[in-house]
């Protein structure tokens, strides 16, 4: 006990350091969904002093560039293309970018099969050697290594999940649906939706190979569709919001031996769910004491307080994102503002994080996006 509770402070201090020393200025670049209103990755600058936004700009031009990740170094920023035909195959592709920090433009380096039909997540594991990707509509997974330029080599690893759940017309079969490696690098963990399940695989980011661990996987409730996932900093717990009933899963993570123990589901709603009302994201703050998520028809964010000794949730807020559709949101690196990404109003808003209480208020800042779907930070030059 004596030990965890020295880990927590450790992360809360080393948190609290962070957003001291972090930069003022950072570029966000936002993936979107790609039409009348948006023609690919979009920039603009955001202070983290004041929480405001510059004037967006086009960063790279790509078709549905849907979630991106940015490579440790900072250097190079890695986007879906999530399209069903690529290279006049059924799959969908994951393109690789060198950032001008000054700037924040956007140079193309070269892009690569993702294995499977409409990629939805991307991740560059903590090494920085390789890129985990999934596929919704392909239900399946892929790793591609990264050369030492930043650009992708040919995928080292294909893995196609098989099966089904309970929900006849969203779980007729496997939809993978994000890869994230735990803090360790050792393992990797994919929520498939349509098998509520989060897979656990063994990574060698040196390799580039994915393999299946024993055990194999952690189980959500039937017919919750697991869809994204966030580690506690102390590596103790995961978070998994599902996607299609509306609730937020903890899990106890061994990352000794790779095991998921599910601990409570609880929901991300105020009320009872009503039809048209499904989650997106969910994230951790640094200080390990808050877990958001958000809700799409409901266009909310929800804010849980977190117990650091169970790893329990106490859902303390839901707020609106003051637009519709909130496919996706993040926090600032500072943990001081949360930007809320409205796919269908074409916007994103900025909400003040109370650093105790962890309930978010809106600031009244506001940035036009064309269907913004995914946001991440680069500190600016």
């Amino acid at each position: 006990m004596k030990s965890l509770r020295l880990l927590l402070a450790f992360s809360w201090l080393t948190a609290s350091a962070f957003a001291a020393s972090a930069p003022a200025e950072y570029w966000t670049f936002f993936g979107t969904y790609t039409g009348a209103k948006s023609k690919g990755i979009y920039a603009a600058k955001f202070n983290s002093i004041t929480g405001k936004f510059g004037t967006p700009h086009l960063a790279a031009e790509i078709t549905n560039p849907s979630f991106l990740a940015v490579h440790p170094n900072a250097k190079w920023l890695y986007a879906i293309g999530e399209v069903g035909d690529y290279g006049g195959k059924k799959t969908g592709s994951i393109a690789a970018y060198a950032i001008n920090a000054t700037s924040g433009k956007l140079v193309a380096l070269n892009s690569q099969t993702s294995g499977g039909a409409g990629p939805c997540h991307v991740f560059v594991d903590q090494t920085g050697k390789c890129v985990l990707a999934a596929n919704y509509g392909g239900g399946s997974l892929t790793s591609v290594p990264l050369k030492e330029d930043g650009s992708l080599g040919e995928p080292g690893s294909f893995i196609q999940h098989t099966g089904s759940s309970v929900n006849k017309s969203r779980q007729e079969g496997p939809h993978g649906h994000c890869i994230v490696a735990d803090p360790s690098n050792r393992f990797a963990l994919a929520c498939d939706l349509g098998l509520d399940q989060v897979l656990i695989y063994k990574l060698d980011p040196e390799k580039d190979t994915l393999t299946p661990n024993d055990p194999a996987f952690g189980s959500t409730p039937p017919g919750a569709g697991p869809r994204h996932l966030a580690f506690h900093p102390n590596g103790k717990f995961v978070y998994v919001i599902n996607e299609i009933n509306c609730t937020m899963t903890t899990f106890s993570w061994d990352g000794a031996r790779g095991a998921l123990s599910a601990i409570e589901t609880v929901t991300t709603l105020p009320g009872e769910r009503q039809r048209g009302h499904t989650t997106a994201e969910v994230q951790v703050h640094p200080s390990g004491k808050f877990v958001y998520g958000s809700n799409r028809g409901h266009d909310t964010i929800v804010v849980f307080k977190v117990d650091q000794t169970t790893g329990k949730l106490t859902r303390i807020q839901n707020e609106s994102t003051q637009g519709k559709t909130p496919r996706h949101f993040t926090l600032d690196p500072t943990g001081r503002f949360l930007i809320a990404e409205n796919q269908d109003s074409h916007d994103a808003f900025v909400f003040s994080v109370d650093q105790n209480s962890g309930r978010i208020t809106a600031t009244g800042e506001k940035i036009e996006i064309g269907a913004p779907v995914c946001a991440v930070f680069v500190p600016a030059k």
